[in-house]
């Protein structure tokens, strides 16, 4: 016949009878007349603030829980930020949702999400935040990097290094992330023949970075394989119309031309080159020794060329000493002292005196 509810403090019940809602009850000892049980009281804490409850709308259309709760009908494109006595609590999606205010404080921060981004000076909590997964997507760029933004296909924005947030089941996005780096690209094992027909193996290095993070991936599926084509072929125009000889000896006209070519090329994919050059030229074996021995010949004979001229430089200078000890007796006298002077200290000097004239020259000469 007769049913108590006790409903404790920091408690609120709620009062239903025949499935109908009556009112909310406070803490307190309440008895009613049940025989056929009728009576249902569902009891809620205060403390806890969120309520949850099957009958959700029918207790706010009620109005009973106004200036004792916070009540949010979100649509479908809206979303709420849920603060508990300041500090962040979690996100929730569109629906009706009711919060007690009577112990704690709470606040809700509705956004729009059609815009698919989600931005808030509290992001780094907010991402932190428990089941936050189940609404947002969390990208992350990394450093030096930059992030080109796609919403349903179509661009948005190119977006910063670090991390950003997106809605879920709003809208099909995608970020790309693009290495702004300075980048280097081995172009190897390119078998070109000259115009005199010699086959030659190049190895080229070339460093470029994207200044364009849109244009990069926009313009071409691939900016680094298209790059690595562009090298190819103009390392073949260029290759291709000089004959050998010219190119070893114009191969710093060759390393320009492909760096001013290539920049030209890239730059319509968004990319910069900074430095252009051939790293390796490796010849045929057979052509490899038929140069060792050109070079080894032309050396040759430039030594031999070398020899010549000095012999031709000692023999004029003899000939320019005799004709000056001719022209000057007593520098003549002065050459035959030297000499003698140098045989005297060297070896032992004896002096046969001979006929007249000999002796008479040689006392003349000490």
């Amino acid at each position: 016949m007769f049913k108590l509810i006790n409903i404790p403090e920091h408690q609120v019940g709620i009062y239903f009878r025949d499935e109908k809602f009556v009112r909310l009850l406070d803490a307190g000892r309440y008895w009613f007349v049940d025989p056929l049980g009728r009576v249902q009281v569902d009891v809620h804490s205060l403390r806890a603030p969120w309520l949850v409850h099957e009958k959700l709308d029918v207790i706010v259309k009620s109005g009973a829980l106004e200036g004792r709760a916070l009540v949010l009908d979100l649509q479908d494109y809206e979303r709420a930020l849920i603060w508990i006595d300041g500090r962040f609590s979690h996100i929730v999606p569109p629906g009706l949702y009711a919060f007690w205010t009577t112990f704690r404080t709470v606040k809700a921060e509705i956004v729009d999400a059609r815009q698919a981004r989600f931005t808030h000076t509290d992001l780094p909590v907010i991402v932190k935040s428990q089941a936050v997964e189940r609404v947002l997507e969390i990208v992350t760029v990394p450093a030096n990097h930059a992030g080109v933004c796609f919403k349903d296909g179509s661009y948005v924005e190119t977006l910063p290094a670090g991390r950003h947030a997106f809605w879920k089941n709003i809208a099909e996005v995608k970020v790309v992330p693009i290495d702004l780096r300075t980048l280097i690209l081995d172009v190897a094992g390119q078998e070109i023949m000259t115009a005199d027909k010699v086959t030659l193996r190049l190895n080229a290095l070339v460093t470029y970075r994207i200044v364009d993070a849109l244009q990069s991936l926009s313009v071409s599926d691939d900016a680094r394989q298209a790059l690595y084509r562009e090298t190819q072929l103009v390392l073949r125009a260029l290759v291709g119309t000089r004959e050998l000889d010219g190119f070893f000896a114009d191969r710093d006209g060759v390393v320009q031309e492909l760096e001013a070519a290539l920049r030209r090329r890239v730059s319509a994919i968004g990319l910069e080159i900074v430095t252009a050059g051939i790293r390796d030229i490796i010849l045929p074996g057979e052509m490899k020794d038929l140069l060792n021995k050109v070079t080894e010949a032309k050396k040759a004979a430039e030594a031999n060329l070398i020899v010549r001229r000095e012999e031709t430089a000692a023999m004029r200078s003899q000939a320019n000493t005799a004709k000056l000890l001719q022209d000057n007796p007593t520098l003549m006298r002065l050459r035959e002292l030297e000499v003698l002077e140098k045989i005297a200290a060297h070896s032992k000097l004896n002096i046969v005196l001979g006929e007249k004239g000999l002796t008479e020259r040689l006392v003349n000469v000490l």
